[in-house]
């Protein structure tokens, strides 16, 4: 199963890749399928690429039925 998960953009790096927050973990991820992405903004991101900006409501909505999910799971 694939998994494409919402992050939050961190900082803007040279070469069409950004620092992205997981949930607490920081990853570089590239922004060469997303254009006009900004300090803030969430994108999806699947295998080291961002896929798509997300409306900031959308992301947050699903990130916490992760949480629902993982807690559930425990």
């Amino acid at each position: 199963m694939c998994l494409a998960i919402p992050a939050r953009v961190t900082d803007l790096l040279e070469d069409e890749m950004a620092r992205v927050d997981l949930q607490g973990v920081s990853l570089e991820v590239s922004l060469a399928l997303v254009e006009n992405v900004a300090v803030g903004d969430y994108v999806v991101v699947h295998v080291g690429y961002a896929l798509s900006r997300l409306d900031p409501e959308e992301a947050e909505r699903t990130l916490a039925l992760f949480d629902e999910m993982s807690a559930a799971a425990a």
